[in-house]
């Protein structure tokens, strides 16, 4: 039996994309000009702990800056100051970062331009979208996914927030003109596949881009969190969601 139902798959309107980590190999250059400036928001704020770059992606992975530094401050038993202009600083160290390091993924591409074929494709994040802008068109991903469908929890929302609050994936959703049924979440965290899923939309896991030591405690994780299935590629995902490749699918085993 295949990992999705086909009675599921025949109602889906959108593919709902998480970006950093899913569409793109984002997280780690992005948590290198990410600790930099966390590190500075500790200090200034007289709190005796640093990171290394995978220190804090272990830390924060599927979570934005502005809860990540909230939650530090608040663990340490401080105020505080200024964070919308922590936030700013975050935003312009790692958008930099991200245009000069990311690169076109043939495979991503490929996959989204057939999916894009049947499907809306859109971005749900928890990133700001300026970071999102120059992560789109370092990957040139922008035509597939174009600005009017990249919804982020920092600055799309009325308040800002981040995954796993299911917030984004319902705005996003009505943004759409789709049901959260309608709508299938494709998401390589744990705090963004308990966003999607409490937001009701059927979801898979991608270890695309996952480090490879990461991945079977990284599946187990994502279907703890409620996704149908788990893939290891974008590939992969492709043939999950084509009714003339399930039944190969079924018998392949892997990650799933």
């Amino acid at each position: 039996m295949p990992p999705i139902p086909a009675a599921l798959t025949e109602r889906l309107e959108a593919l709902l994309c998480d970006a950093d980590g899913n569409l793109f190999p984002s997280e780690e250059p992005a948590f290198v000009a990410s600790a930099g400036v966390t590190n500075d928001f500790l200090a200034a704020h007289g709190v005796d702990l640093r990171f290394t770059a995978e220190e804090l992606r272990l830390a924060s992975t599927g979570r934005n800056f502005r809860t990540t530094a909230a939650e530090l401050a608040a663990t340490a038993g401080r105020d505080v100051v200024d964070l919308d202009a922590w936030v700013a600083a975050e935003k312009e160290a790692v958008t930099a970062h991200l245009g000069q390091t990311l690169r076109p993924d043939a495979e991503v591409t490929a996959a989204l331009t057939a999916l894009s074929a049947r499907l809306t494709l859109a971005a749900v994040s928890s990133s700001a979208l300026s970071r999102l802008a120059a992560c789109f068109t370092a990957t040139g991903l922008d035509e597939l996914v174009p600005a009017a469908r990249r919804y982020s929890a920092e600055d799309s929302l009325p308040t800002p927030t981040s995954k796993p609050d299911p917030a984004v994936y319902l705005h996003a959703c009505a943004d759409l003109g789709i049901t959260p049924e309608q709508g299938l979440a494709v998401e390589d965290s744990v705090p963004g596949a308990l966003s999607a899923v409490r937001a009701g939309c059927p979801t898979v896991g991608n270890l695309r881009f996952v480090a490879p030591a990461e991945r079977a405690r990284r599946a187990e994780q994502l279907r703890e969190a409620g996704v149908l299935a788990v893939v290891s590629s974008w590939a992969e995902l492709t043939d999950l969601l084509d009714p003339a490749t399930e039944p190969a699918l079924s018998t392949t085993g892997g990650d799933r």
